[in-house]
């Protein structure tokens, strides 16, 4: 049946309800509209009042700043980027790895403090970012590792919120087929990489998810842990263009680039992630 037969065979309710559903998905897409073209907007329409919504004349000359009158600099905003890009990535990779073989020993092994362990994770759930902010300055310290990549990627590698999604999944996976594979002859990391692995990765991509948005945006590791100005990253930069009286309104052309930046990855990973999670749902066989 098409698309113009389905249409038509729906009822008075349904059409009704597609309609509002259209209207609030509409609604709902505004910000993203309003994102793309406030970073295509020239100068003198990023201070109009009323402001604009939809940009008038387009122009490139916010991206053209960013790139290139900042490449003059001490730090050109291309080192921002590349920083950010690295962090993001290792630390996404670090977290899903850590996170699936801690979830798994939890949820389908047998070990003295298991309890005592889940209890402790159940426990970091309740603090809030900035009750341990004193400790992580604490402990890059002492690991010596201010003004490096891990002093980025270290704060986020333990993720209880990250362990307690993925050992709920876990929990799913009957062990009558875990053993079936080791009965095959499978070693234990093999039934973890092509049984459980495959089978936890709806929660696996919103893991992802959580993690490369709170990575992705963060600001506290350039503020507290880097001194050197070259290994900070893009939002400490984007923060930096629109703070003080200096940079409130020459920046503004550049920040609203750099927030469109800064907007893509996130988008681009949600919407990748929600088909992966849409369609290892369907042939996961988890139930």
């Amino acid at each position: 049946m098409t698309v113009i037969g389905k249409l038509r065979s729906l009822t008075l309710f349904e059409t009704l309800l597609l309609i509002v559903l259209i209207a609030v998905a509409a609604f709902l897409s505004l910000p993203i509209v309003f994102i793309l073209n406030h970073a295509f907007k020239p100068f003198h329409e990023l201070f109009l009042f009323p402001p604009t919504f939809l940009v008038r004349q387009p122009t490139l000359s916010n991206l053209y700043d960013l790139f290139m009158r900042t490449s003059d600099t001490i730090v050109p905003f291309s080192r921002y980027l590349f920083n950010s890009v690295l962090v993001a990535g290792f630390t996404l990779t670090a977290v899903i790895l850590s996170s699936s073989l801690a979830a798994y020993v939890l949820s389908k092994l047998s070990f003295g403090p298991k309890k005592l362990v889940m209890g402790t994770i159940m426990l970091a759930l309740m603090f809030a970012p900035e009750t341990v902010s004193i400790p992580r300055y604490l402990i890059i310290s002492w690991f010596h590792i201010n003004n490096t990549y891990f002093g980025h990627i270290l704060p986020f590698v333990a993720s209880p919120v990250a362990v307690f999604l993925i050992k709920q999944f876990i929990d799913q996976i009957p062990r009558d087929l875990l053993e079936s594979g080791k009965i095959d002859g499978a070693s234990e990391h093999q039934v973890f990489l092509r049984i459980v692995m495959p089978l936890t990765m709806p929660a696996i991509a919103t893991v992802a998810i959580i993690t490369f948005q709170g990575v992705w945006g963060d600001t506290q590791a350039s503020t507290l842990f880097m001194q050197d100005e070259t290994m900070k990253t893009l939002p400490y930069f984007i923060l930096s263009l629109t703070s003080g009286m200096a940079n409130s309104v020459a920046g503004q052309g550049m920040a609203a680039a750099a927030g469109l930046l800064m907007f893509l990855p996130n988008l681009v990973l949600f919407l990748f992630a929600q088909k992966r999670i849409m369609e290892t749902m369907m042939h996961s066989g988890v139930k």
